[in-house]
């Protein structure tokens, strides 16, 4: 089960949420509590499903153990844990009210660093998951009680389509907050969420059998049920949070190679982050999803990575280069693909990586490919990088403005820059927009010594392009 847990910076007050996050925030709770209101109307002494109390507090405390230890997914925008098969096995067992309540109960989670608006709102999200997931298995033929040997195969198809509802509300209510009410952090709303939405769907869907199997062995052990699967159900949170340790040392990994860089190549200095930015721009605007937009954001950050294996006098000289310096710069793609050829998760952004200053036309660098013998990597970096190097201050010009960039790309379009990509940058600027970095951290050496980029992607921009 997701649940956000980033939404706002520890000690930020709930009250700088945007109005329409407060507006849904609140629908959500209402709809809980109409939920609750009709499961007090069809039983208002509690004397059904729900006043096997001894089941709701087994349950409640399983659920509570699941929910208190979330594992933290990708940048801390959101977080993980298995309880969504206690709040299914509560379907099963005590019925839909039941189940709301379990979920409910999130509320008194012991999580460190949730306000009191998101823990109403994640309870509010709970119960309701849990109750619309109840009647619909209700609706389907599902009977509430322990399943016995006779219950099977007939329980499956009602328990299953409860689960998929489960998840989807579960997702979709979470989806909209972070719409609403984006991560504090830089980056686009729900950013890492929506990258690995498709596995949390499936991983949410994977377990949540273990809520019919934790039914099942309720007729046989009771409450020693719950026992029996906190094994798998931990093994499972553990899983998952190697998946996000996996993905955190990957950015470190990614960061690290950045700084290195940057530390040796002055105009850089956060110039690696934005073509990252930028590439990924380009790869949602036609159509990439997955690892694919993944692959090419390290892609993007990577791409200057080779100027670790240009000597620093080359990369800081103050003039013209010699043929020899000349060449030492234009091989600095292939010197990039055999400093990290070696990582396994790069995959498609090697070729990125290796033929970013490669041009249409094919007077470009290493291997002077033309058109389409250029990787699709490589042409949407060439257009990311050459826009973030025309929109910098550098040494020897000041930063064109976003507009005077947007022409420049365009003219070269076709000449140096794969037009539909270019288009596609375009389309995908007026939607989210881009941030100039300011004078003061444009990448200027210290004490004033001025030193030229010998690598400006803009090149055909400058009377000495080299």
């Amino acid at each position: 089960m997701v649940t956000g847990t980033g939404h706002r910076p520890r000690g930020e007050r709930t009250s700088k949420l945007p109005p329409g996050a407060w507006l849904y925030v609140a629908a959500v709770v209402a709809a809980a509590l109409a939920a609750v209101a009709q499961a007090l109307g069809a039983d208002p002494d509690l004397d059904g499903p729900v006043g096997r109390s001894w089941t709701v507090a087994v349950l409640v405390l399983l659920f509570l153990i699941c929910d208190s230890a979330p594992t933290t997914l990708t940048y801390r925008q959101s977080a993980w844990s298995p309880s969504s098969s206690v709040t299914l096995a509560a379907v099963v067992l005590v019925g839909p009210a039941g189940a709301l309540v379990v979920g409910a109960t999130s509320l008194f989670s012991v999580r460190r660093g949730l306000g009191r608006t998101q823990r109403v709102f994640i309870a509010s999200m709970y119960g309701l998951s849990a109750w619309a997931a109840g009647q619909v298995y209700l609706a389907l033929g599902g009977t509430v009680g322990p399943p016995g040997h006779s219950s099977f195969p007939g329980i499956i198809g009602p328990f299953a389509v409860a689960a998929v509802v489960h998840v989807l509300i579960n997702h979709g209510l979470l989806w909209g907050m972070m719409m609403l009410a984006p991560p504090a952090e830089p980056g686009q709303p729900g950013e890492a969420l929506r990258r690995h939405l498709p596995m949390l769907v499936l991983s949410d869907l994977g377990y949540a059998t273990l809520g019919l199997l934790i039914a099942a062995l309720w007729s046989v052990g009771g409450a020693f049920a719950a026992i029996l699967v906190l094994v798998p159900l931990f093994v499972a949170r553990w899983a998952i949070g190697q998946f996000a340790a996996q993905e955190r040392a990957y950015a470190s990994t990614m960061a690290a190679l950045c700084q290195a860089v940057e530390t040796k190549d002055w105009y850089t200095r956060g110039h690696s982050e934005r073509v990252s930015r930028g590439s990924a721009m380009i790869a949602r605007e036609v159509g990439m999803r997955g690892r694919r937009v993944d692959a090419i954001r390290y892609a993007g950050m990577l791409h200057d990575v080779g100027k670790l294996g240009v000597p620093t006098t080359v990369l800081q000289k103050n003039g013209a280069l010699t043929e020899e310096e000349l060449a030492a710069i234009q091989l600095h793609p292939m010197r990039g693909l055999a400093i990290v050829s070696e990582i396994g998760f790069l995959d498609e952004a090697l070729a990125g990586i290796m033929h970013h200053h490669e041009r249409m036309d094919g007077s470009g660098y290493p291997m002077g490919l033309a058109g389409d013998e250029i990787p699709e990597f490589a042409r949407v970096i060439a257009v990311a990088d050459a826009f973030d190097a025309m929109t910098s201050n550098r040494s020897y010009r000041g930063a064109r403005s976003i507009e005077e960039a947007v022409a420049d790309l365009r003219k070269w379009s076709g000449t140096q820059f794969d037009p539909a990509l270019v288009d596609a940058f375009v389309a995908a600027l007026r939607r989210e927009g881009w941030e100039q970095p300011r004078a003061a951290a444009a990448g200027q050496p210290p004490d004033g010594m001025a030193v030229p980029d010998h690598d400006d992607p803009a090149a055909p921009l400058r009377v000495d392009s080299k």
